[in-house]
């Protein structure tokens, strides 16, 4: 693993931990030349603690440790980080931080599932705020609460560029997987992005985004697809979300199919909160839909 220079002042060290969600692997960003931002340390892995350090030149060092969200292929190499340089470990939050009050039900009564790849043990060392501005020396970072693939996600904005963890990727869309997946804090977020100006989107996994507002089009117009197909096939009866998936996912592996039963019931969710569906019963990750 060696560092990858994208721009001046930036680079790229991609974790050992390709798999089908992750792709290649995780994207560890290192912003500055002088003081160092690491953004997202990425999954416990020595070697990529190794390749991280090592990335550092004599007069370098690690200021900033940013995280964009607490799953764990982007949080738990934080800590070791921290402990190796002093820096501190910076994000929105815990884990289960910012839900919003409908989530947070859910999440309470224990019944609709999640949770996939928590790190439920990190807690940051400072906790982030929507809009504030971190600095040092040749280098300015925006901070955007950008929830929506989870409820504590953050993106940072640099130099027109923007890191925007697992919310954008250009090779696939995000799992939105209640109750710290939120498809209405995801539309809202893409929105948001819409509405600024980056010329480039570096996100967590794959390659860079050069066309960000297109992109984030693209991934509102296939939730408004999904959605779609979801009413389409509702209307010929009441289904679950395993149903759902089953019908409408045909062109992805049998061992995928979890994972975008995941994404249905997100659609599901909001689906309800907009009075447009109701479930059978509780709200829950086995319950039948049916339309309004």
């Amino acid at each position: 693993m060696t560092a990858t220079l994208l721009e001046p002042g930036l680079r790229r060290i991609t974790a050992p931990n390709p798999s089908p969600m992750t792709l290649n692997g995780t994207n560890t960003f290192l912003v500055g030349d002088r003081d160092v931002a690491v953004i997202d340390p990425g999954p416990m892995s020595r070697p990529h603690l190794d390749a991280i350090l090592g990335a550092l030149g004599p007069e370098q060092r690690i200021s900033h440790i940013l995280v964009t969200h607490a799953h764990l292929d982007h949080s738990p190499l934080a800590r070791p980080l921290a402990e190796a340089t002093g820096a501190p470990v910076m994000a929105a939050g815990p884990a289960d931080w910012g839900r919003a009050a409908a989530m947070q039900t859910l999440a309470e009564g224990g019944l609709i599932g999640g949770g996939e790849g928590l790190d439920q043990d990190f807690t940051p060392d400072i906790t982030l705020r929507d809009g504030e501005v971190l600095s040092a020396r040749n280098w300015r970072i925006e901070v955007l609460h950008t929830p929506g693939h989870m409820a504590h996600h953050l993106s940072y904005g640099w130099a027109g560029a923007l890191f925007c963890g697992d919310l954008v990727m250009g090779w696939s869309t995000s799992l939105i997987s209640p109750p710290d997946g939120d498809l209405s804090a995801f539309r809202a977020s893409l929105g948001r992005l819409m509405g600024r100006d980056d010329r480039v989107f570096y996100p967590a996994h794959g390659e860079a985004i050069t066309a960000p507002r297109a992109r984030c089009r693209e991934l509102l117009d296939h939730r408004d697809a999904r959605e779609a197909q979801i009413l389409a096939a509702l209307a010929a009866g009441a289904a679950t979300p395993q149903d759902l998936a089953s019908r409408i996912y045909t062109d992805i592996p049998a061992q995928m199919l979890p994972v975008a039963e995941r994404n249905v019931l997100a659609h599901l969710v909001d689906l309800v909160d907009r009075n447009i569906v109701n479930p059978e019963g509780s709200l829950t990750a086995t319950a039948r839909f049916s339309r309004c």
